[in-house]
């Protein structure tokens, strides 16, 4: 299984929010570079960045801070965070950031989601987030009338290849992942999923490949010590 430890940007340090509240932000780092750097120490091949900013306001006050992690090289960088426009996608792909992921637009301009699956196929991702099943919008503040899965479905009939699920619920607070919803979801033919929220055990992990979750993003559950990434590197982790 591909394991994504996250990079969460806002100001340009590496922070954690609880539920994606921009009011419960704790701040682990100031040099994103030097925590990409540990990880690649600890044999990670992936990285999943988030662009707080970007998502809350579209702006690209993390661009330099991502592109110092593009020229570091030895990592597969997604990125994710107000990437609603193709000349945004472009700019990214252009720096040498490996896939973008589009979120609230996924949801607001489903058109320009198969159109950009369908230009960029594997460079582009899905991330769906969702609270109590249903897709979640513009910060998570805004709740949809689908459910989480029909979306996904949908999105794979449009040529998404993979798509980043987050049960909001679980997210950043280190109690454990939804596994019925994971394994509702791999039950998806012709889509990769990846699992983000609330990951904290090699238990979960192991469950999670066992099931054929395609990938999984760590995040709170590394930065406080709960998961040690060399030892999931080693029992669970795929180059």
């Amino acid at each position: 299984m591909q394991i994504f430890p996250a990079i969460d940007l806002r100001g340009g340090q590496v922070v954690r929010l609880y539920q994606g509240d921009y009011d419960q932000e704790t701040v682990y780092a100031a040099d994103p570079c030097a925590v990409a750097r540990d990880f690649l120490a600890a044999g990670a091949r992936y990285l999943h960045v988030v662009d707080l900013d970007g998502a809350r306001d579209g702006t690209l006050a993390n661009f330099e801070t991502i592109a110092a992690l593009v020229r570091q090289g030895g990592l597969y960088i997604e990125v994710g965070g107000g990437i609603r426009t193709e000349e945004r996608i472009r700019r990214y792909l252009d720096l040498g950031v490996d896939r973008c992921i589009l979120g609230t637009i996924a949801v607001k301009d489903f058109a320009f989601t198969e159109r950009m699956a369908q230009t960029y196929g594997e460079h582009i991702a899905v991330g769906v987030d969702a609270r109590d099943g249903f897709v979640a919008v513009n910060g998570w503040k805004e709740i949809s009338q689908e459910r989480g899965v029909d979306f996904c479905r949908r999105l794979r009939d449009a040529g998404v290849k993979t798509v980043i699920y987050t049960d909001i619920s679980r997210d950043g607070a280190e109690q454990g992942t939804n596994l019925d919803l994971y394994r509702e979801l791999a039950g998806i033919e012709g889509l990769d999923i990846t699992a983000s929220g609330g990951v904290s055990s090699i238990e979960e992990l192991r469950e999670l490949q066992t099931i054929g979750t395609k990938a999984a993003i760590l995040g709170k559950a590394l930065y406080t010590g709960r998961l040690d990434l060399k030892t999931v590197m080693e029992e669970v982790g795929t180059c």
